[in-house]
Parts: C-alpha cells; sequence; structure tokens
C-alpha cells in the first residue's frame, strides 16, 4: 500500500480527465504512488471506460497558431499560453501570438529554445513574452512549438484559435491537406500508421487489453495463449480507431483516410502531422 499522501486537488484533477468516480480515481492513486498516468492505466485495467486525455500537447488557455512557409515546404505550431480566456480572446494578445508565429516563419526557427532567442524589433521573443506578462498580469509563456517539414506542408486552425494541425505529405495537395488535417483536428489519431506508433504506446495497450480480459470473469481459464491472440484483436482494434489512414474519413465514413488519398493521387501520402490543442 502507498505511503503517498493523495491531495483532494489531486483526486479532483484525475476524475476531470477521466471522468471515473472520486472513490476510484482516490483508489487508483493510491495504489500507483500518486503516479497519475500510472493512475489512468489502473483505472483501465479495471476495465472502466476512461476518458483520458492525450495531455502532452495541451494547454489550459491560450492561442495556437499553425502557419506554413510561402513554399508549403515547412509549417510551424505556437502555442502562447495565458490564464485566462479573457485574455485569449483580446485582439491585442491574438495579434501578439500572431506576431511570434511570423517570426519564427521569417527566421527558419526550428526549436522552442530557438524562437525565444529569436529577435522581434531589437527584442528577443523572451524578453517580448516577460514584457507582455509585466502589462497583463497573467503568466503567459510559449508553451509549445512544432515543426514540419516536408515536400507539402498544410496547415490548419480549428476554432478560435484553440488547435493547430500540420501534415506533412509527399507532393504538393492543397485539399487533400486541409481535408486530412481536418481529420487530424477531429479524431486526434496517435500516429500515421500501426508501424509508426511508439513501440511502448503498443506495450501499454497490449497489457491493459491482457489485464482487462483477466478481470473479466468469463475469461477464467483461458490460455495465455489465447489472451495473446485476443489482445492482439484488440489492438488491431486501437490501430483502426487511433491511427490515422485506418480511420473512417470525416468527409465519407465509407471509406478510410488512405482510401481517400488513393482515390485522389495514388502517390498522395502523409508523412507525418502535428497537433496542437488547448485544454
Amino acid at each position: 500500500m502507498s505511503t503517498v499522501a493523495i491531495s483532494a486537488s489531486e483526486i479532483n484533477k484525475l476524475r476531470q480527465v477521466t471522468g471515473a468516480g472520486m472513490m476510484d480515481c482516490r483508489k487508483a492513486l493510491t495504489e500507483t504512488n500518486g503516479d497519475f498516468e500510472a493512475a489512468i492505466d489502473w483505472l483501465r485495467k479495471q476495465g472502466q471506460k476512461v476518458a483520458a486525455k492525450r495531455s502532452d500537447r495541451e494547454a489550459k488557455e491560450g492561442v495556437v497558431l499553425a502557419k506554413t512557409t510561402n513554399d508549403h515546404k515547412s509549417g510551424i505550431i505556437v502555442c502562447v499560453s495565458c490564464e485566462t480566456d479573457f485574455v485569449s480572446k483580446n485582439a491585442d494578445f491574438v495579434a501578439f501570438a500572431q506576431s511570434i508565429a511570423d517570426a519564427a516563419i521569417q527566421n527558419d526557427v526550428k526549436t522552442l529554445d530557438e524562437l525565444n532567442a529569436t529577435k522581434v524589433n531589437n527584442a528577443t521573443v523572451a524578453d517580448l513574452v516577460n514584457d507582455k506578462l509585466a502589462a497583463i498580469g497573467e503568466k503567459i509563456g510559449i508553451t509549445k512549438f512544432e515543426r514540419i517539414d516536408a515536400p507539402y506542408v498544410a496547415s490548419y486552425i480549428h476554432g478560435a484559435n484553440r488547435m493547430g494541425v500540420l501534415v506533412g505529405l509527399t507532393k504538393e495537395a492543397a485539399e487533400a491537406g486541409k481535408d486530412v488535417a481536418m481529420q487530424i483536428a477531429a479524431m486526434n489519431p496517435v500516429a500515421v500508421d500501426p508501424a509508426s506508433v511508439p513501440a511502448e504506446t503498443v506495450e501499454r495497450e497490449r497489457n491493459i487489453a491482457i489485464e482487462q480480459m483477466k478481470q473479466d470473469p468469463k475469461m477464467a481459464g483461458k490460455t495465455d495463449d489465447m489472451l495473446g491472440k485476443i489482445a492482439q484483436g484488440k489492438l488491431n482494434a486501437f490501430f483502426k480507431e487511433q491511427t490515422l489512414l485506418a480511420q473512417p474519413f470525416v468527409k465519407d465514413a465509407g471509406k478510410s483516410v488512405a482510401d481517400y488519398l488513393k482515390d485522389t493521387d495514388k502517390d498522395l501520402k502523409v508523412i507525418e502531422f502535428k497537433r496542437v490543442a488547448l485544454g
């Protein structure tokens, strides 16, 4: 049993992220020594349908901008975060975020550190952020920066600057690029295809599937070999639901995204994508 003290705020955070009950969240955190991600997995292993948000690319409030170079060979996403939606919707703050995104494109910025060191009107972006923080009175910062380089990069901004998507394609295809970017915005795939799903994610899903079956009385007496085969079936279902090319195309559910691309141009392929969303 864990000796780590679990606070009410931690329990509430897990409830908000997963939708699980308070007592279940408390037990999950207790069983995992307060490890938040492990607690989500613990809940899933008990068979709970948790609404686990992928938080690696999320921020609470702010402005997300996606832009490409004029030749569409490169694209960037910048998230300038703040504390309240009042600030994020302010025209001056949006323009400030836009100036940072423009600077990233104009200076061929490749990393967040490089962006912070980039100069705009003789001041670094990091200094401009500090000045804006002092003027607004809220904690702000550039919390996310993503970049794609490809033969053709499409960009898409969803909602009131709350989500940005980049898609790298093997050749120019403006309309298809926008369609695929909208697909990514709506369906939030984890990877382009099964082969590009990180090995640790595959293993994690396999372990969760096996643990779920061990909790199911109907699976009692099944051999490890049989459980492994069933787990592979569940993995295949995961790949179909969570990888871009296998997902049903949002504009025509009768075909997959892979089918849509093939119908558009048999040589058109998605190389990679980036998706950044506010929480």
